[in-house]
Order: C-alpha cells, then structure tokens, then sequence
C-alpha cells in the first residue's frame, strides 16, 4: 500500500483504520495468491515437457522413440518436483475440503494426481505396470492455468470502506478558546469544538452550524441532487462539501458514531450476510470424487474377483481414476469466466463478482438511484420563455447568463452552460450581489436586472406567468429588468435518453423497475411518470435504500440496484446484484458487484442479456466436461472386456484433449453473444 494513504489512514479514526486495513491485507493475500498460482504453472509447465517427450505412452502414439538407461528415474524425479511443487496448492486444498467435508475440484485432484504419483512410483521402482507422470504433470499443469485464469478474472477484493475512510478530511480547523483557528487531526476533535469549515473544504465532522450561511453539497452522501442550503440551526453531515461561504459547526459527532462511520458499518455488515454460491463446476467436483474413489474401488475388487492377478486389477483401479479427474472440467468455468470478464470489460461493463453476474438472469425487481443514474445529475435547461415582445429567448438566456456566471450555484451553472452551447455572447455586467435565500442582483448600464425565484415575484406583488411551472420536477427562475417580468428559464435534472429505452426493454422482460431516491416527493414523482417506472420512494436517507432490498428479498424478489452515491453503498451491498455507474463515486464502485463504465441504463440491459448467456455457456461446458467421464470410467473399468473394448490410457489422453479442446472452443463462442 502507498504511504500517502497510510498518512491518511492516521488521521482516521480508529474504526475506519480497521476497516481499511483489513481490506488491505485481504487484497494483498488475494494478490500474491495469484502471482504465487502463476509462479507455479510456469516452473510445472517447463517441467512438464521433458516428462512428455520421455513418457513411453506419447512415444508409441507418436512414433518416435527415446530410450537410454535411468530414464525412468528421471521422470520420476522431475515428477516428484511438479507432484510436490505445482501439486501443493490442490494437496492443501484437500485437507481443507475433507476437514470441512465438503469434497470438491481440490480433493478430486489431488486424488487423481496422488494416484497416479504414487502408482507410477511404485512402477519405477519394480511394480509391475505402466507409468502415469505424463498425465500427473499435464493435469497439475492445466488446474494450475485454470485456477490461475479464475482467480485473476475475479480478483478485486472489496476496498470500499476505505474509499469511505478516505473521503472525511485528515485535519480540522478548530476554533479555541481565544477566539484563533488551528489545525488539528480530525481524531483530536471532540462533541461541542466549534470548527471553521472554509469554501471549498470537506466538513469534518457531523455537527449544528453556529455561525454563516453557505450551499453545501451532500449529493455523494445523500443522494439530494441540489446542493443544500445551510445556516445557523443547521445540521452538517461529515464528509459533505461546502460550496462558498464560511461555516462556523459546533461539533456533535465524532469517530464511530458519525454518519459515514455509520454507512461503513451498514457496507460491512451487508457484505458479510451476502451468500456465497458455491461454484457449479466445484459441485460437479464433488459428485466425480465420490464416483472416481467408489469406482476405482468396485473397479480393483471385480477384476479381483474374476480372477486377474493384483497388478493388473490394480492398473485398471488406477486407470479410472485418473480417467475421472477430467481436464476440462478445471478449464470449463475459468474459461468461460475469463473470456465474459474481458469481453464485458471491452463493453463497459466491469464484472467484480462473478456469481452476482451468472445470477443476472434471476433478476424480478430492478431498483435504481435517480440523481447520476437514470438523471444526469446535473441541472439543464429545460425551457425559456419570454413573456416581453422586446426580448427573444436568446435575449433572456443571455442577460440571465451574464448575471448568473458571477454565482456558484449549481442552476447558474446550468444557465451558462445552456448560454455557451448557444454561443451567446455576454452583456457588461456590474453591482452584482446576492439577496439572500432569493436570487440575484446587478446593473446592466443604469439598469436593474434581478434573477430570482418565485419568492421574490410574490413579495414584489408580480402575478407568476400561467404556465412558468409545468412540471414538478423543473426548477424556474423568473428575469426582471427594472423591477418589470420579460421572462423566466426552467431547469430540470435531465432525465438521460437512454433510461426510457433501458426502463421499456426491463419491463418487456418482465422485471418490476422501481426509483429509489433521496430528492424530494414531487422531483421523483415527475420522474417517475415520465419514465413509467413501476413505482418509486421519495426522500429515503441510505438505510432506508437498504431497508426497501431486505423488504423485498423477504418477499421473494430477487433484487438488483443501480447507484452512484455513497448514500447507495449499504444498499449496493445489500442487494443480490449491486450495480453501480461510473460517473458516480469510488465508494459505490468498490461496493458494487459490477461496475457500469458509462453511466448508461442501456448498459444494465446488455449485463442481463449476457450474465444469462454466459451462465448458459458454463452450464455447456460442464455438461460436456463431466459427460466425457461418465463414458470414459466404466470403459476404462474394463465393463466391455468381455467384447474386446477396454479404454486404454492412451485413448483415454486422447479422449480427454478431446474434451477440453471442445470445452475451449465452445468458451470462445461467448463472445458472439454481445
């Protein structure tokens, strides 16, 4: 880890240092897991090749021969290294699996692989029988790859609480007793400090503002689009951003018991309570353990039985088993998973978990966030209208503008932004200056120009134009010159032009698409109708989202969210499929079980679509990877020796490559699907 974010981590308090470091050491496990898998297929695979070329078996399927005294011991000496060396991590696995009893792919090959070492060495060493290293090494060499493609494919251990951590300030400036502001470490401050939060800074800590008056933006924590208006009385969020003016805040939460430390914890614990589906292909696994041990076994005790003597009934035994544990099957999944994950990747799509990808397909209700998700979260221009004959549209964007471009709220921007798309030229502007909690002022020449809210119309005595609010969700904004109307602008948080076609094709398929936002009732109403969403919750702080999941979950749905916000974090955890946009926060991202790169609706659409065929693809592959086996064992139990057909190890190869290289192609054709 960087030491920048140690110095951060220092100034956070203790809670947020445990979360994050755990975090840490988890991802810095899971990454020299991965190097060390890595490691291991490269040293076993050099090995592998002269254990092939030496093996008697290969010799006879390729013509070609290559004898010379001690060979043998050489294969069984370079075995023993790829056997004990590139075998290790599945002979851990095994104790792991049978103390949990809970068999799968690790006990599967260890079996296979301790089988055939042991049995080959016995050979080496006088048995009488046939040598099995060359398929020792080519397994071990292909679970390695597989397990090494699935782990990089899906690494991306959970940093979210430590992008939380890191979004409250490291220092304050505290106010003392003489009056004098002077940093401290945000661990330092304590319930009643007064501190003085800047324009432009995070505020430090939850608390009342005693003194100032400022917008403060919380949309990061709240999900509110419209950055806040705060004054004396008013309460602060930690972590929130102050716009422009000074804020004195009287401290009354700090450390664990602040709002963000509150939203780590909801992260946390929704992502302990989030089941772990067990691998498909580790099931299948374990069904081929039982098979592999009880046929071996039957295999050695019939041949036995019929009279053959024990090197040969032994040979089948071991036959068999080795048959059982299929190459293709430590492939079917990993491929599949490696090649969604990188196609996914060229599409936008950034897949985190992959068994919340796979479930996509399961998806009954759909929840979305508005503000940065189906909005824009930013405000536009919507409509003018000049009710003067003097003044066109353009006269009114552009006077408004002028005036508007000396503010920092959040609809001034959304004025100018609309002027310079229309390449309106400025007036000469001067006197410009706030009145408070109601709008602006300035001279243009000797005259007055005001831009101001209704409030400002009503206590001037000015009737408001019939159809200045047409709807809920648009914010209006009325242009006087000399005290006199000539026009008002509407603005909205824009409602994004794909979210209709996103909302249309999810209903079509028969998922319920519900809004849930931290704006006000009637901004989400208006939204909400627009698009036809199946219903919507207005004004839900981010327990509230999680709340309305786990509602739901209990009932049977089968939930997905789509966030931005760090408000949507527990929420995005919480869910079966947390699916967060990229425009929006770190926060939601690391929460998020798959990571829309544009912030596009349309994208969730295309996730479904191809979540579901991937699972189809994997469903394939291990039909065809375990299928192989369950031919292959009762032949190379020798079931039809009676009619001359025994399934020698050499087929048995042959057959296996087979598989696999089926397995692979049929992989390949994921890409098709999107």
């Amino acid at each position: 880890m960087e030491n920048h974010h140690h110095h951060q981590e220092d100034h956070q308090n203790h809670s947020h240092q445990n979360h994050s470091n755990h975090q840490n050491n988890h991802g810095d496990h899971h990454g020299h897991m991965i190097r060390d898998f890595k490691r291991r297929f490269w040293i076993s695979l050099i090995i592998m090749i002269p254990i092939v070329i030496l093996a008697p078996m290969i010799q006879e399927l390729l013509g070609y021969e290559l004898r010379f005294p001690g060979d043998r011991y050489v294969q069984f000496a370079l075995s023993s290294i790829v056997f004990f060396y590139g075998g290790w991590p599945f002979l851990k696995g095994l104790v792991t699996e049978v103390k949990d009893r809970q068999p799968g792919m690790m006990t599967l090959i260890a079996l296979a692989i301790s089988v055939a070492y042991f049995y080959s060495s016995a050979v080496v060493f006088g048995l009488e029988g046939k040598i099995f290293f060359w398929e020792l090494a080519s397994l071990i060499v292909i679970m390695l790859l597989g397990h090494w493609i699935e782990m990089k494919s899906v690494m991306g251990a959970s940093n979210a609480l430590q992008e939380l951590a890191k979004m409250m300030p490291s220092s304050a400036h505290r106010i003392n007793d003489a009056g004098e502001s002077e940093e401290v470490k945000i661990s330092e401050l304590e319930i009643d400090d007064v501190i003085l939060v800047k324009p432009g800074e995070k505020i430090p800590a939850d608390g009342r503002v005693s003194d100032g008056e400022s917008q403060v933006n919380e949309a990061m924590l709240t999900g509110e689009s419209r950055p806040v208006t705060k004054k004396e009385g008013d309460e602060v969020i930690g972590g929130s951003v102050n716009d422009y003016g000074s804020l004195e805040i009287i401290v009354s939460r700090t450390g664990k018991d602040s709002y963000l430390s509150k939203v780590v914890g909801m992260v946390e614990e929704a992502q302990k309570t989030k089941s772990r589906t067990q691998n498909l292909a580790n099931r299948a696994a374990g069904w081929l353990f039982y098979l592999a041990l009880g046929s071996g076994i039957l295999t050695l005790i019939v041949w036995l039985s019929l009279g053959e003597d024990f090197e040969y009934s032994l040979e089948r035994m071991v036959t068999v088993m080795i048959i059982s544990c299929p190459h293709a099957l430590g492939l079917a999944v990993p491929l599949v998973v490696a090649i969604s994950t990188s196609v996914s990747a060229q599409k936008g799509l950034l897949i985190r978990n992959r068994t919340a990808f796979e479930n996509a397909r399961k998806i009954s209700t759909i929840i979305f966030d508005k503000t940065g998700t189906l909005t824009k979260g930013v405000f536009g221009v919507t409509r003018i209208q000049s009710v003067s004959k003097g003044y066109s549209d353009d006269d009114i964007l552009s006077i408004a503008a002028s005036i508007e471009r000396h503010s920092e709220h959040p609809i001034a921007g959304g004025i100018v932004k609309e002027a310079e798309n229309r390449q309106l030229e400025y007036r000469e502007i001067r006197d410009f200056k706030n009145i408070t909690g109601e709008g602006i002022q300035a001279r243009m020449g000797e005259d007055k120009i005001v831009v101001a809210g209704p409030g400002y119309l009503h206590e001037a005595g000015i009737e408001l134009p019939q159809d200045s609010f047409k709807s809920e969700a648009e914010t209006v904004v009325f242009l006087l010159f000399n005290e006199e109307l000539i026009g008002f602008i509407a603005l909205a948080d824009e409602i994004r032009k794909e979210s209709y076609e996103a909302v249309k094709t999810l209903k079509e398929r028969g998922i319920n698409v519900v809004m849930a936002t931290g704006d006000n009732e009637k901004v989400a109403k208006a939204v909400s109708e627009e698009l036809d969403l199946d219903g919507y919750h207005a004004e839900i702080l981010p327990d509230g989202k999680q709340s309305i999941i786990k509602d739901l979950q209990e009932h049977g749905e089968f939930v997905a969210m789509t966030g931005d916000g760090v408000n949507d974090a527990p929420a995005l955890a919480q869910a079966d499929i947390g699916i967060a946009v990229g425009s929006g926060t770190d926060v939601a991202a690391e929460t998020a079980d798959i990571v829309l790169v544009e912030s596009n609706p349309q994208d969730i659409k295309n996730l479904i679509l191809f979540g579901t065929a991937t699972h189809r693809k994997m469903i394939q592959n291990l039909v065809w990877a375990s299928g192989y086996n369950i031919i292959a064992i009762p032949l190379a139990a020798g079931v039809l020796s009676s009619i001359g057909v025994v399934l020698s190890p050499a087929v048995g190869a042959v057959l296996m490559s087979l598989s696999t290289v089926i397995v692979a192609i049929n992989a390949q054709l994921l890409k098709k699907k999107i």
